[in-house]
This record gives structure tokens, sequence and C-alpha cells, in this order.
């Protein structure tokens, strides 16, 4: 059961309000990112801005290529310095339009070294020159090859996947066609799903948000998927948004999100209906976290990861 204190805003620990105040104002000095072209904000995201500092890149990162279904499929590779006890495959965040595989090394760093994973992560082809569904099947096709010739290649067994914001979307949609096109129900044995994006018709707390840039706000939200997506289709087909999938048969998940998050609903809703249909897992909320708040450094930001550790390691 999720305390019900960590809604109020009295248990905000200082750091995280002045952080949350730091993003707000950084935001909202920076044009708006839908007045530039996207080439633009890829570009200014990448180098890193005062709103969304840049990560370094690893230098000991190195580039995998598989057959993917839009020709060949570049997964960037972080080997644990000792040896492996398994692998993670990571989807990265960017509202399928933005981001990039090598724009998280740290964290990959992280989780290769304290919990023995080599870590891959994919660079999906990016909406809206490729809507959907072409970041899934990418995506699909790296989760498939790692499960079957990856393994042997990369020496490991233990299998487990993850991503942030609209990268823990694609990481279920992963799951849920392996399980129904592929037979491979218990390929991966767990999932690492950080604020993720699991209702593109958009759900109460995504709606009511408003204008307030803290990393993202509602219009982002919905600009997204709106690039995602063609006109037409029903946003809330099960083969869309995962929230109204059949779930059961996937592995244990860990639901990572703050409550200062537009998507908060969708990591509350989901983490219900994953324990509903008796997958197993756990669900962390974090009082006045931000939109993927892991990525800024401070003390909430280590707990957080400190219990994903925690369970990936559980996994190997």
């Amino acid at each position: 059961m999720i305390d019900h204190a960590l809604f109020d805003p009295a248990t905000i620990d200082p750091e995280t309000k002045a952080l949350n105040a730091e993003i707000v104002a950084a935001h909202a000095a920076q044009p708006d990112p839908w007045s530039l072209p996207i080439a633009d904000v890829r570009a200014r995201r990448r180098q890193g801005t005062q709103a969304s500092p840049a990560m370094p890149r690893s230098a000991r990162a190195e580039t995998l290529t598989i057959d993917g279904p839009g020709g060949p499929l570049a997964l960037r590779v972080i080997r644990p310095k000792g040896k492996a006890r398994g692998a993670y495959l990571h989807i990265h965040r960017g509202g399928w339009v933005w981001g990039a595989a090598d724009e998280q090394d740290p964290w990959l760093e992280r989780i290769a070294d304290a919990c023995g994973f080599v870590c891959l992560s994919v660079e999906y082809r990016l909406a809206p020159e490729h809507p959907y569904p072409a970041a899934l099947e990418d995506c699909e096709a790296a989760a498939v090859w790692l499960a079957g010739p990856g393994r042997a290649e990369l020496g490991v067994t233990a299998l487990t996947i993850g991503g942030e914001s609209v990268g823990a979307h694609l990481a279920v949609m992963v799951l849920l066609r392996l399980r129904d096109r592929h037979g491979l129900t218990r390929a991966f044995r767990g999932a690492n799903l950080n604020a993720g994006f699991y209702d593109l018709g958009l759900t109460p707390s995504v709606r009511l948000w408003g204008e307030e840039r803290l990393v993202i706000n509602g219009t982002d939200l919905k600009r997204f998927a709106d690039d995602y997506v063609r006109d037409g289709i029903d946003r809330r087909r099960p083969d869309v948004s995962p929230l109204y999938a059949e779930l059961k048969g996937l592995p244990p998940a860990l639901f990572t999100v703050g409550t200062a998050d537009p998507l908060l609903d969708d990591t509350l809703y989901m983490s219900a209906r994953w324990a509903a249909a008796g997958n197993g897992g756990h669900t962390a909320v974090y009082a006045g976290g931000c939109h993927v708040f892991v990525r800024y450094p401070g003390q909430l930001t280590e707990r957080a990861l400190e219990l994903i550790d925690r369970f990936l390691m559980a996994l190997a």
C-alpha cells in the first residue's frame, strides 16, 4: 500500500523543493521547444541546457549492430568491469521524438558495475519521421535478438529490461509482443519502469497538470503522442497504450515515480493492473520527485537508484 503522506507537500524535503523550482525557472527562461525545429531541440538536448544538463558519454561504450526492421539497428553497449551476471536492455526517454541511446551513460555504467549486467541501449527510430510502430518494432527486434543469439554472443543468461518515460512504455509493449508474437513469455526476468507513459489517451494527472514545465507539462505529453501516433488510430488501443492490454504472464516490475510528475497516474494505474494480473513487483513513489527525477543528483535520486540496483541484482 502506498503511504498517503507522500502526497502531503509538507513531506517534500527542502533539496527536492529547491531543485523543482530551479527546473521550472530554467525551462521558463528557454524558448518553448515546440516553437523550434525538432532538429534544433534534439541538438540542444545533446549539448545540454540549464534545464536538462547533458550526461557525460562513457569512454567504455561500444556499438553493436544487428538487423532491424528499418535497416541496421545500433545498440549502445556498456559492459561491467567484472564478470557479466546478466544483461539489461535499456530503452531511452524523449517522447518518441527526442533522445538517443548515448544520453544516459552514467545510469547504465552504474547498473553495469553495481549489478554485473551488460547494458544495451536501443537507438530506435524517432517520430514524427518514423511514427508508430517504428520505435516499438526496433525495440522488439533488439529484445528478440537478445533473447536468442544475443545471450550466447554476450555470454549471459539472465535478461532484464527497462526504461524511462516513453522508454518504460516501449519496454512494456516489448514484453507484450514477446509474449503474444514470439512465445517468449519469460525471456526477461524483470522490468525496471521509471515514470512510464502508459495511456496515450492521457490520464487525469496529465490532463489536469497545466502549462508549468517541471521537466515536462501536459502540452508536451499531448504533442509527443500526436507526433508518435498517426491520426485515425485509437490512442487507447491495447497495442498503442499498454495500460489497456491484458497483462497476465509478464515478469515482476519495479515502478518508480515522483509525486510531482504529470505521469503519476500512469504509474499508479499501471502498477495496480500489474499487481492485479499477478505479475509481482514493487511500486516506489517519491515525495516531490519530478518527471524522471533520477537524472538530477540528490538524496532522493540516490534512494531511488539504490532500490533499482537491489531490484535488478535480485533478478540475476
